[in-house]
């Protein structure tokens, strides 16, 4: 196992030599061309989110492909020898950059070497328009998706990523970026009318780790995570007890756990305010490093957004 593996790292980070390496794809920043012009192209993205969005844009010209399901915290995420044959045989990868993918980040610089189709969503994003919280320690906030017409810049990445490779499909990739750009409006025009449903003074978000910034800056949330931009770490005893004191200070009634971060802490939140004679609630569960399962309305970009603003709001009110 240890020698295939190995194989298959030099074979990824050799990048492509031979005659299959000519394909329809122009290369724009310099290195090899890769895909061979065979339909559907084969796409690769870490998280569901970005799987989403490709999928909407390109529908059944691509065959697409998340390596971090629902539930999985893709901070800690190592890339496995599966995922290393699925890199090598794809023909175009997204990932969502801004160090969201820790440990795997020094393998997409690698491959990229060799495949110029290896990009990062993020990567042409105003940088005015990204958050740099004093607690992020000089980076970019990589949760991005969290602001829907943020994401929206995202999905037009992907789109102009998607018709360098194969512009053959120029027109179904704008016919398709179209379609989802609308829908990505009308799902901010939703989000804002759902977050006013609270009035401002409850609008106050209580989570597991610094997730939800964007979300807030667009929505009109405080937001205060238990943790930092990370999972590495573990909230402690001091973190737990400032949070039990901010959430009795502001008489919250609702904090919530992730479904990608174990909700211990939050948990222990909870019972200490109680023990102190302040009777908050588990809101319930919100996705934010990952969506739901396949198959679920969560499993979407659309549902997993309609369903954290839900149970932000039913649970505040």
């Amino acid at each position: 196992m240890k020698r295939m593996f190995l194989g298959l790292m030099i074979l990824l980070f050799a990048g492509c030599t031979g005659d299959g390496c000519t394909g329809e794809g122009k290369n724009a920043r310099g290195g090899q061309k890769k895909w061979g012009g065979k339909l559907p192209i084969r796409v690769v993205a870490t998280t569901g989110m970005i799987a989403d969005l490709a999928e909407n844009i390109g529908g059944e010209r691509l065959r697409v492909e998340a390596l971090m399901g629902a539930g999985v915290d893709p901070h800690l995420y190592k890339a496995t020898a599966s995922d290393i044959t699925k890199l090598n045989g794809a023909d175009i990868i997204f990932y969502n950059g801004l160090n969201l993918e820790g440990k795997m980040g020094d393998l997409f610089v690698r491959i990229s070497r060799g495949n110029p189709f290896v990009i990062a969503v993020t990567e042409e994003m105003d940088p005015n328009t990204l958050l740099e919280p004093p607690a992020f320690q000089g980076h970019y906030d990589p949760h991005v998706w969290f602001d829907v017409m943020l994401w929206a810049q995202a999905a037009k990445r992907i789109e102009k990523g998607l018709i360098e490779l194969d512009p053959k499909g120029e027109a179904d990739y704008k016919a398709g970026g179209a379609k989802l750009a609308q829908k990505l409006k009308d799902l901010h025009q939703w989000s804002r009318n759902r977050s006013k449903e609270l009035p401002e003074q409850k609008r106050i978000l209580v989570t597991s780790h610094d997730a939800y910034n964007y979300f807030g800056r667009a929505y009109g949330f405080e937001v205060v995570g238990l943790q930092g931009i990370s999972t590495v770490t573990q909230a402690g005893l001091a973190d737990i007890a400032k949070m039990v004191d901010f959430t009795m200070r502001n008489k919250i009634k609702a904090i919530f756990v992730e479904t990608s971060v174990s909700p211990k802490a939050i948990q222990r939140v909870r019972d200490d305010a109680r023990a102190r004679g302040w009777d908050v609630q588990i809101g319930g569960e919100l996705f934010s490093d990952a969506m739901g399962k396949e198959g679920t309305p969560e499993g979407t970009y659309e549902g997993m957004v309609r369903h954290n603003l839900n149970t932000i709001v039913e649970a505040s009110k």
